[in-house]
């Protein structure tokens, strides 16, 4: 078979996919078990892999798909918690308080703090975390899930404290051999890996400034009264403000302290500086948006996730709004010390069930740790907000019985999708002898388009995680790509790994199996195809400003880096 047939063949389950979701609408639990069943059959028919290499693939799949509700259950199962101590109705007010403009809520709420999680944890906990926190505070559940995707992008590439890069990016290319070539030329390895992170932070930070912007516009054109785009721009001045005040400090880190802290420090001083100029009124506009009454949103905006307090929590006293936001604070604290401290990760990673070498299939494994995983620590949280805000077993109670029920329909989604997810990165082993299907589809491309390759690098990084759902499992899978294709160019392969790493982190927006978590979160499971159709739209920005920095960078400023002297 040629290498186009095959490659058109490689790309099929994810056209269907598409199709079937975005073109037909049909639900995740309907399309993803189609485009599974096609994956099996070229798998087994077109790629020879055994039977036994494409089973041990769903069973690593299953492993973590249980991983991915984890964390899932943990992110509702706080919230919930928090409804029933009374503080969700806090919190609200205090939004309330900064800024009744919907637009600034969602920019604090998801760019500033959920990029500050993204940091600490990765795994797609902020959006698991913020779309809930938004339905909390008056957001119709897919919008709440569009913001809490669009900023699955920027933060994303150092993320979990730099795993992308430290484990993506570092595991996906060769190192021994460039290694040995870069002290040839009188470089290291670690010089050559801090080029490609700062590469990453000035590009991300170049591109991110506009996503508060975009965020603001979408959510005005898609759920306003108006449906206009423009009523998102009356915010600019504040939302480059915002967009600027996560991606300075976040640039400075990434080029002169390295990949564990960009996304972190970014937030946390975005968050700072935010907060604080919308309290003050700081370029904030005169006129305020908010979404029309809750009884002419259509039914397709709502989720079954429904934020209301109790009676017994409504006529008690008050909580204090330092008490209401103890549990995030310490959600945030717990997740950048488990990341950070050595002693404290080996404590939490300790607790693991772990399967290698599954079926007796070579490099197949799955690990769950249960309280290394974010989904350990939120609900290690939910534990002490009860004993903070309310000294009841009652909220928790309430609080599991309701998170359990979410998990149902997700959890059936997930065991298709990710399984077909490492039935394509696995397929490498086979006895036809062929390259994976990923990076079979990625060969065609680089074929196709020659010299202009840097224009396409971060399409193929968002091809990854599309379909692996995670920046770095694409820059495993594509890295030494990458990195050979500069060097047939004879471009810049510092460069061209950096622009990969930057869309496999744009690539999340779109991550089938991202949305379906985020969308569990808030009870939307059956609308993913919705979903990504308005998801798409950023990261078509996103990609197409990265190709032109990435062909600018190149061929315009002709960088190079050490492997080229």
């Amino acid at each position: 078979m040629s290498e186009t047939l095959l490659a058109l063949v490689a790309f099929s389950p994810i056209v269907v996919a598409a199709i079937l979701l975005v073109g037909l609408n049909w639900p995740a639990k309907r399309a993803m078990p189609v485009a599974f069943g096609l994956t099996v059959v070229i798998a087994l028919f077109f790629w020879d892999m055994t039977t036994t290499r494409v089973l041990a693939s769903v069973f690593q799949g299953l492993g973590i798909t249980v991983s991915v509700l984890w964390i899932v259950f943990g992110a509702i199962f706080l919230l919930n918690t928090l409804k029933h101590t009374g503080a969700i109705s806090t919190i609200r007010n205090g939004f309330t308080d900064i800024s009744p403009d919907r637009r600034i809520q969602a920019i604090i709420i998801c760019w500033c703090f959920g990029s500050f999680i993204e940091g600490a944890s990765g795994f797609g906990t902020p959006a698991a975390i913020a779309a809930p926190l938004l339905v909390a505070i008056g957001f119709p559940a897919m919008a709440a899930v569009l913001m809490g995707m669009m900023i699955q992008s920027t933060p994303v590439s150092f993320g979990a404290v730099g795993t992308p890069i430290i484990v993506g990016v570092s595991k996906g290319l060769d190192t021994h051999n460039i290694t040995e070539s870069l002290l040839a030329t009188g470089s290291t390895w670690e010089a050559y890996i801090q080029q490609i992170t700062s590469s990453v932070a000035l590009i991300h930070a170049t591109v991110g400034t506009l996503m508060p912007v975009l965020m603001a516009m979408m959510l005005t054109r898609f759920f306003g009264k108006n449906k206009s785009w423009t009523e998102g721009l009356d915010i600019l001045p504040f939302a480059i403000f915002a967009g600027l005040s996560f991606t300075i400090p976040y640039a400075l880190t990434g080029v002169f302290l390295g990949a564990e802290f960009p996304s972190l420090i970014g937030g946390l001083f975005g968050l700072a500086i935010v907060v604080t100029a919308a309290k003050k009124g700081f370029l904030v506009p005169k006129s305020k948006w908010d979404f029309e009454d809750e009884k002419k949103w259509p039914t397709e905006w709502l989720g079954t996730l429904k934020v209301e307090e109790e009676e017994s929590v409504t006529h008690a006293k008050p909580m204090s709004m330092v008490k209401a936001w103890i549990p995030y604070v310490l959600l945030a604290v717990v997740l950048v010390a488990s990341r950070v401290s050595a002693d404290f990760k080996a404590m939490l990673t300790g607790v693991s069930l772990s399967f290698s070498n599954i079926l007796g299939e070579a490099g197949i494994s799955a690990a769950i740790q249960p309280l290394y995983l974010p989904g350990g620590i939120l609900v290690f949280v939910a534990l002490l907000a009860v004993l903070i805000q309310s000294r009841s077993a009652t909220p928790l109670v309430k609080a599991f019985g309701e998170s359990s029920k979410t998990l149902v329909g997700a959890g059936f989604v997930l065991v298709f999708t990710i399984p077909m997810v490492r039935i394509f990165i696995n397929s490498g082993i086979n006895e036809a002898d062929l390259a994976s299907m990923p990076v079979t589809t990625a060969n065609f491309a680089a074929d196709l388009v020659g010299q202009a390759f840097p224009a396409l690098s971060a399409t193929i990084g968002a091809l990854g995680a599309f379909i692996a759902g995670s920046n770095t499992v694409s820059n495993m899978m594509f890295s030494q790509f990458q990195f050979e294709v500069a060097q047939t160019l004879t471009v810049s392969s510092a460069t061209v790994v950096a622009l990969q790493a930057v869309g496999a982190a744009a690539g999340n927006m779109i991550a089938i199996h991202n949305v379906v978590a985020a969308s569990a979160t808030v009870g939307l499971l059956g609308r993913e195809g919705a979903t990504l159709r308005k998801t798409v739209i950023p990261t078509f920005y996103y990609l197409v400003v990265t190709g032109i920095i990435g062909m600018v960078a190149i061929y315009g400023l002709q960088i190079t880096d050490a492997l080229m002297k």
